[in-house]
């Protein structure tokens, strides 16, 4: 149920960014989401096209992109991504690991349409 709170505060970014740029209609949202974040993009998009109805990004199109895990072994410094769901290094075996990336979530670019020509914001952390 976090998904829809999470979709609420996107939201709030596309149009706070939209009329800042004086868009007439939100086009594409690009969200970028770790694979260690809970988040559930199918939920997302539910959440989505019931919020956003009447608003300028009614209709508009998300694109998910998935970062994956990556960590670093505390011990012997290596750098990697996890193959299976353990979580220890892959070189020395310790579980002392730090996270590099896999938390994410961020709102990438927002297009909209304008009088203008095409306008775009980029990566607002959410």
């Amino acid at each position: 149920m976090h998904e829809l709170s999470i979709t609420e505060s996107v939201l709030e970014i596309v149009l706070r960014h939209a009329n800042s740029a004086n868009a007439q209609h939100v086009r594409k949202i690009q969200l970028v989401i770790g694979d260690l974040a809970s988040i559930v993009d199918d939920s997302v998009q539910f959440y989505w096209d019931i919020i956003s109805k009447d608003t300028l990004a009614e209709g508009a199109t998300l694109q998910f992109r998935r970062l994956p895990i990556e960590l670093l072994c505390l011990d012997c410094q290596n750098h990697f991504q996890p193959e299976t769901d353990r979580f220890d290094c892959p070189r020395c075996g310790s579980s002392r690991l730090q996270i590099i990336s896999g938390r994410e979530f961020y709102v990438e670019s927002i297009d909209v349409e304008t009088n203008l020509p095409m306008s775009s914001y980029q990566n607002e952390q959410i």
